[in-house]
C-alpha cells in the first residue's frame, strides 16, 4: 500500500548518490553478493525443499506475531489497549502468515505435479474473461469469512485450460533464476514489506535486498526474526537507509529488477531522476533506470453508493463502513477510500451524509504518525474552505458542491484524513453507468473502487450490474466490502489495472500477492454482505458474519485480530468459537 513517495528522505535521488558513505557501499555490495549466492542456490533448490523453507518462515513469522504487532503499535503512537491496535494484527502478521502459508502450499502442490489451482471451477465474466474463484479457498475460510468471496479475473481471452497449465509462474522453471531484485519497501502497512518480498522470490525466482523505508526503521529487528529462514538462505537481505542507499541499489548493476510500493511521484525519481533533469527525462522518454520496474501505487479510490431504501440501521452501519475505508491506518493507506459519489436524486442523501459525519466525528483518534499529514489536510482545506472540520479538526468531509470544483480531490491523493462527496444525478442503471464512466475518466489512479448496493438493487440490475464491474478498469474492486479485504486476501492479486507504462504509471505495474501464482490477472473482485449478521439474514442473505473487526469503530478488534493472527499461524477448527465470540463484541 503507500509508500515511500510520502517520506522524502527515501527517496532514490541519483545514480552517483555522493552522500552514500564507502563503508556502507562496502555492505551493500557485501550483502548484493551474498544474494547473488542464494539466487543460484535457489535456482538448484528441489521444489519440495522451497515449500520446506516457506513453512519454516511461516514458523519464524508465528513465533514473532506479537513482537510484530506490537512494535508497529508503537512506531504509529497508539494505547496498548485501544481497539485500534487490531489493526495491526490483522494487516500485519494475520496478512504476513496467510501469504507465505499459501504460498507453501502452492509450491508444494507444484513439488507433487499439481497445479495451484486444479479442481477449482472456474466461471466467465463480460468481455470474453474467465473468472477463478479464490475466497474461500478453504474450509475454514468458508466458514471464518462467511458472506465473502473473491474472484479472479483474467485478462480477455484468457482461457480456464491455460490459467491451469501456467499457475505457478517461475516456480513452473524454478532452474531458471531471476538474479537479485531490490524491493523498496512500504512504509504504512506492516505485512507489504515481507509479502512483497515473498512474491518476488516465489513467482520470479529472485533474491532480495529490501531497504526499509526510514518510518518503519524500528521494525528492522522484527523482520530479521520473522524472516530469519530467508535471510539464512542467502534469499534476504536487509537493509535501512534513506535517497543514498535507495539511489545506489536501484542503479547497481548486480540488481536485475526493482519493485516498489510508493507513489507515482516516487516511481518517477526512481525512473527518470529528480527534479527538472528527471522532467525532461520523462519528456524525452529516456529513462535513467536501466532495468525493469514493477510497481504498487497509490490514487484516489472512488466508494460509489448506489441509492435505494436503506433502513436507519443500514444508514449507519454503511456510513461506518465508508469511515473504514478512509480512516483506517488513519487514513495513511494507498486504498483507502477518498471520494464517495452519490446520487444527487437519492431521497436518503440527507440522512446518509448526517450519519457519514457521525461516523467520521465518533471513530477513536490516534496520532498523526505519518508524515506531512496536517500539511495534506491544510492544502485540501485550502482549496476548499467550506469543508467541514471534525473531531477537533483532525479530519475533513469535502462535500463538493456544483460551484466547487473537484479536480484537486479527483487528481490527489490525500494520503491523510480527508473525504469528499460528489454528486451525480439519477439512480438505477443509469447512475451506475455514469458513476463507473466518471471515476474511469476523472480520478487519478487504477487500483481499487469500492461499490456499496442493496443486493435487491444488484439483483434489479442484472446483468447490467455484472456489465458496470466489467466496465471498473481497476485493479480490485469490493462490493459491499471494503477493497481492503482484497489485499488481505492471500490468494487473491493485488496491483493496478493492467496496461499503465513507466510514463504513465498512475498506480503501478504488475501485481503482488496472488499466492495461487495465477498467470494473467487482470482485476480481483471481492464480494461481502450488505449487512452484518443477525440482519443479514432477516434481510434474505446468507452471511454469518458480524461487524468486520478491521471496521474502526469495532471495539474487540484487538483480541479479535490477536486470535485471527494465532489461527494463521496454526489453522485449527477449535480456534473458531474464540475468533467468533470475539468478533460479536465488535
Amino acid at each position: 500500500m503507500t509508500l515511500e513517495a510520502k517520506s522524502p528522505q527515501a527517496v532514490p535521488s541519483s545514480t552517483s548518490s555522493p552522500a552514500l558513505a564507502d563503508a556502507d557501499r562496502v555492505a551493500l555490495d557485501a550483502a548484493l553478493a551474498d544474494l547473488a549466492e542464494g539466487a543460484a542456490g535457489w535456482a538448484a533448490m528441489p521444489l519440495a525443499q522451497r515449500a520446506a523453507l516457506l513453512g519454516a518462515t511461516h514458523a519464524a513469522m508465528a513465533a514473532h506475531a506479537q513482537r510484530w504487532a506490537t512494535t508497529a503499535r508503537d512506531i504509529k503512537g497508539l494505547e496498548s489497549g485501544s481497539p485500534l491496535v487490531g489493526e495491526e494484527w490483522i494487516s500485519g502478521p494475520y496478512a504476513a502468515l496467510a501469504g507465505v502459508g499459501t504460498l507453501a502450499q502452492s509450491v508444494a502442490a507444484l513439488a507433487a505435479g499439481t497445479s495451484p489451482i486444479a479442481g477449482i471451477a472456474t466461471g466467465t465474466a463480460p468481455g470474453n474473461r474467465v473468472t477463478i474463484p479464490v475466497l474461500p479457498h478453504t474450509a475454514y475460510e468458508a466458514l471464518l469469512l462467511h458472506g465473502f468471496r473473491a474472484e479472479i479475473w483474467l485478462k480477455p481471452g484468457v482461457t480456464a485450460a491455460e490459467a491451469v497449465k501456467k499457475a505457478g509462474l517461475g516456480e513452473l522453471t524454478p532452474q531458471l533464476s531471476g538474479g537479485v531484485g531490490l524491493v523498496l519497501g512500504a512504509g504504512n502497512i506492516t505485512s507489504i514489506p515481507p509479502l512483497d518480498v515473498l512474491y518476488e522470490i516465489v513467482a520470479h525466482n529472485r533474491a532480495v535486498i529490501l531497504k526499509l523505508n526510514p518510518i518503519m526503521a524500528g521494525m528492522m529487528n522484527v523482520y530479521l526474526a520473522a524472516l530469519e529462514p530467508l535471510v539464512t538462505a542467502k534469499m534476504l537481505r536487509i537493509v535501512q537507509g534513506g535517497a543514498a542507499e535507495g539511489g545506489y541499489l536501484a542503479h547497481h548493476p548486480s540488481v536485475g529488477h526493482v519493485h516498489i510500493t510508493g507513489s507515482a511521484a516516487t516511481h518517477d525519481v526512481v525512473v527518470w531522476g529528480p527534479g527538472a533533469d528527471g522532467a525532461a527525462r520523462k519528456a524525452a522518454k529516456t529513462p535513467l533506470l536501466s532495468k525493469p520496474i514493477t510497481s504498487e501505487l497509490g490514487g484516489v479510490a472512488p466508494i460509489i453508493v448506489l441509492p435505494s431504501t436503506w433502513t436507519k440501521r443500514d444508514l449507519r452501519y454503511q456510513a461506518e463502513h465508508v469511515a473504514t475505508m478512509r480512516l483506517h491506518n488513519g487514513g495513511y493507506n494507498c486504498i483507502a477510500g477518498q471520494i464517495v459519489v452519490l446520487s444527487a436524486d437519492w431521497p436518503q442523501k440527507a440522512e446518509f451524509l448526517a450519519e457519514l459525519r457521525s461516523a467520521l466525528e465518533r471513530t477513536p483518534g490516534r496520532k498523526a504518525w505519518y508524515p506531512g499529514s496536517d500539511g495534506r489536510v491544510s492544502n485540501a482545506a485550502a482549496c476548499y474552505p467550506n469543508a467541514q472540520k471534525l473531531a477537533t479538526g483532525t479530519r475533513l468531509l469535502v462535500d463538493i458542491t456544483a460551484d466547487d470544483d473537484a479536480t484537486y480531490l479527483e487528481t490527489t491523493e490525500t494520503f491523510s484524513p480527508v473525504l469528499g462527496v460528489i454528486e451525480l444525478p439519477g439512480s438505477g442503471q443509469a447512475f451506475l453507468d455514469d458513476a463507473v464512466a466518471t471515476v474511469n475518466r476523472d480520478f487519478l489512479g487504477t487500483l481499487g473502487a469500492n461499490l456499496i448496493a442493496d443486493p435487491s438493487v444488484i439483483k434489479k440490475l442484472g446483468a447490467g450490474f455484472r456489465q458496470a464491474i466489467a466496465a471498473l478498469e481497476y485493479g480490485t474492486i469490493a462490493i459491499n466490502a471494503w477493497t481492503g479485504v482484497g489485499f488481505l486476501t492471500s490468494t487473491a492479486s493485488w496491483g493496478a489495472f493492467p496496461g499503465h507504462t513507466i510514463d504513465d504509471v498512475q498506480s503501478g505495474i504488475g501485481v503482488v500477492h496472488n499466492a495461487l501464482l495465477i498467470d494473467s490477472p487482470e482485476r480481483t473482485v471481492v464480494t461481502g454482505p450488505f449487512r452484518p449478521f443477525p440482519r443479514s439474514f432477516a434481510h434474505g442473505e446468507f452471511a454469518l458474519f458480524p461487524k468486520p473487526p478491521w471496521f474502526v469503530t469495532a471495539r474487540s478488534a484487538q483480541r479479535t485480530g490477536e486470535l485471527l493472527a494465532g489461527f494463521a499461524a496454526k489453522p485449527s477448527w477449535l480456534k473458531m468459537p474464540g475468533i467468533f465470540v470475539s468478533a460479536f463484541r465488535a
